[in-house]
């Protein structure tokens, strides 16, 4: 069992998400290589009411109008059959129990409806099923539900968010116990979830090396947002601004280099957005689709990742680190995570705030081409297609020895 297997991915993103996404990502590296179904985190009724005007939801509603649960986009490459699921009855905010269990019992019914349709209308038989950090549903299968493999891929430490936690880490932690492979993308959520007798297997996020290193092999025009600040440096950083990032650092840094702009892109969630400083030279862009990203980083002198260092970000193999990297940028980020470590002959990492903002002029004046070709080629080891390679190898061993 390798590439060519039939693979049904369910993520806990979307391919319309405004950040990048491991599942889809995942989902465009397996399809190289044979068919891949790739089902969405499914929407509640709850998400309808309260969003209604939200453009994923418009695009879905077909699919619970009783059309086909296949989503057609141009953005969803034509060898990924992408599935979108029924609604369901949002559970999360109960407490664990008879009427928990019943509605999650209800959903999962939902679930492997959809599962049985999709085997049955293309002919899979022998298939992998790959859960990527969903443990909210199909933690089990009827016996007419078959996969020769159940994988289940962990990317953060799921107890350290309350809303996650609630019901997540339990159910989590029956999926590693039970399924025949576990993976994570961090050193220290591997351990954490390992136990004696199930050890969970170490498998990195990576980076569309071909989509990031654009920003380094070709040349953009200049995103209207960025004209303004010709010159002066930029400091950039792409993903959600929310609960990991350490917005007193984020201050600092507009403070101590006002000769720069530092340019945020990305969602704002409400709390980081009321924590955040107005500084004049704080620009927030908001989302952008993925495939515009280049451009924008293309215009960017530093890239930062500044994480809090704390319990939930020790768990995290940043995805953005080695998009930075393909786009040949210095980057300079906080030391939140072991991972970081085999990156540092390639970015600096700093252990206080006040090393940080000492780093960030450092990295500019020791930028060079000998440098961004070094970060390239770090980058060039971490794709998605390596990733894939290294989960058909473990998958094979695990087959064969189960």
């Amino acid at each position: 069992m390798g590439p060519g297997t039939d693979i049904i991915i369910f993520s806990l993103s979307r391919y319309d998400d405004p950040i990048s996404s491991v599942g889809f990502s995942y989902a465009k590296a397996f399809a190289q290589q044979g068919r891949v179904f790739f089902i969405e985190h499914p929407f509640t009724w709850k998400d309808q009411t309260t969003e209604s005007n939200r453009s994923a939801l418009q695009e879905r509603k077909p699919v619970w109008s009783g059309g086909s649960p296949y989503l057609q986009d141009p953005d969803i490459p034509d060898n990924i059959i992408y599935l979108v699921p029924p609604r369901m009855v949002p559970v999360n905010y109960l407490p664990e129990g008879m009427l928990y269990n019943g509605l999650c019992t209800l959903n999962d019914k939902k679930m492997n409806c959809l599962l049985e349709r999709v085997i049955k209308d293309h002919g899979i038989k022998d298939f992998v099923f790959f859960n990527v950090f969903n443990p909210f549903y199909l933690n089990e299968f009827p016996a007419s539900i078959k996969p020769a493999c159940k994988v289940y891929l962990s990317l953060d430490d799921i107890s350290q968010v309350e809303y996650t936690a609630r019901h997540g880490a339990r159910r989590e932690e029956k999926i590693v116990g039970s399924w025949e492979l576990a993976f994570a993308t961090g050193k220290a959520l591997c351990r954490k979830l390992s136990v004696s007798d199930r050890l969970v297997h170490h498998l990195p996020n990576a980076a569309d090396f071909d989509l990031f290193n654009k920003a380094y092999k070709k040349l953009f025009d200049k995103p209207d947002e960025l004209q303004p600040y010709h010159h002066t440096s930029i400091i950039g950083y792409t993903g959600s601004v929310e609960y990991r990032m350490d917005v007193e650092l984020v201050d600092k840094i507009a403070s101590q280099h006002q000769d720069k702009m530092l340019v945020l892109i990305g969602p704002v969630s409400d709390q980081a957005w009321a924590a955040l400083p107005r500084r004049d030279n704080i620009l927030l862009l908001g989302a952008k689709p993925l495939e515009v990203l280049p451009a924008y980083v293309q215009y960017m002198n530093l890239m930062i990742i500044p994480f809090l260092c704390n319990t939930l970000t020790a768990s995290i193999y940043p995805l953005k680190l080695n998009e930075y990297l393909a786009a040949g940028k210095p980057v300079v980020t906080t030391d939140f995570s072991e991972d970081l470590q085999e990156f540092s002959d390639v970015i600096e990492i700093a252990n206080s705030h006040d090393v940080f903002l000492s780093m960030i002029n450092i990295a500019l004046a020791e930028d060079n081409e000998a440098a961004q070709a070094a970060r390239v080629e770090r980058a060039l080891q971490n794709t998605w297609t390596n990733r894939v390679a290294q989960f058909w190898k473990a998958v094979g061993e695990k087959v064969v020895v189960g």
